[in-house]
């Protein structure tokens, strides 16, 4: 089969969202976003995948793309052709028949309504991200939104092509309806059998706790990250005087005094129930990520989620 040769550039530029489809990552992020790939670190599907996701070449697989060379990848797949023209490194990408599932599972109940930064917002952000990553490097990559005891979903995507429909799915998706992780992990291992990368983000406010849904996850050999997104003026609040605290999912109401050892108990809780989370993770192999919406979810994904291990 003849390969296509590019007349500039092999890695083509982000093209310009259509009309009414929101542009959720910036065409410099996503340019920035090219050059990683997910990766897991567990046995998937039989085989152990602790590399970085760049297709397999053979004579038998079909040439799907190009990617820029970085530190660590395979030199026996540079194309020295394209080279030579352009004095620049770039690695073949071909379709394999055996390819990398990404899962992204997004909590998109009321209580994520919530801060100056939405965190429903900063969420789907990185799930594009992220999504974004998948698409380019040829994985199969599904999201599932659960909003209002309803999932939303977007199966088996990849190929750059696809990054239009990803923002449009996104972008209309609203938060509603109370937070039920358990009921959300069981319906999305219904539809999804095969074992694989996955992104779970959420605030985990959920009043039937946070074990039982990740014990599921991970029951089905998922290599499972859990991104922990809190609004700034949950991790620090700032309050005076008396005010009305109002539950966003049940709509149950509290007068409440603010006093200096209020808000050190509620700190206290706060810090309590992140570390409570994160140990659970720990001891079930779960990789656990604290996002407070003040810090960039650019940033989340390029230097946090590479520690992690989730991309690089």
């Amino acid at each position: 089969m003849v390969e296509p040769a590019p007349t500039s550039s092999p890695v083509a530029p982000p093209q310009e969202t259509p009309a009414g489809v929101p542009q959720l990552l910036s065409a410099e992020f996503m340019a920035k976003l090219g050059a990683l790939g997910v990766v897991s670190k567990k046995i998937l599907a039989g085989k152990l995948r602790g590399e970085r996701r760049t297709r397999k070449r053979g004579e038998s697989l079909e040439f799907a793309d190009y990617r820029p060379y970085t530190q660590g990848d395979d030199l026996r797949r540079i194309d020295w052709n394209l080279y030579g023209r352009l004095e620049k490194l770039f690695l073949k990408l071909f379709l394999a028949e055996e390819d990398l599932s990404v899962y992204l599972l997004v909590d998109a109940s009321r209580s994520m309504d919530f801060g100056s930064v939405n965190k429903f917002d900063y969420a789907r952000k990185v799930a594009a991200a992220v999504a974004y990553i998948g698409i380019s490097n040829l994985d199969r990559v599904t999201l599932t939104v659960n909003a209002g005891g309803q999932e939303h979903n977007l199966s088996n995507i990849r190929g750059k092509k696809q990054v239009f429909r990803l923002f449009d799915f996104l972008s209309k998706i609203r938060p509603d309806g109370r937070t039920n992780l358990l009921d959300a992990a069981r319906r999305f291992l219904i539809r999804n059998h095969r074992p694989g990368v996955m992104l779970l983000l959420s605030d985990f406010l959920d009043p039937e706790g946070f074990e039982a849904p990740l014990k599921t996850l991970t029951a089905n050999r998922m290599d499972v990250f859990a991104v922990h997104v809190l609004a700034k003026e949950e991790v620090e609040p700032v309050l005076t005087g008396d005010f009305l605290l109002v539950d966003s999912e049940t709509g149950d109401r509290l007068d409440v005094t603010a006093s200096r050892r209020l808000m050190e108990n509620y700190l206290k809780t706060v810090r309590g129930f992140c570390a409570t989370l994160q140990q659970f993770c720990a001891t079930r192999g779960i990789a656990y990520l604290f996002a407070s919406t003040e810090l960039p979810f650019e940033a989340l994904v390029l230097n946090y989620l590479r520690t992690a291990g989730l991309v690089r």
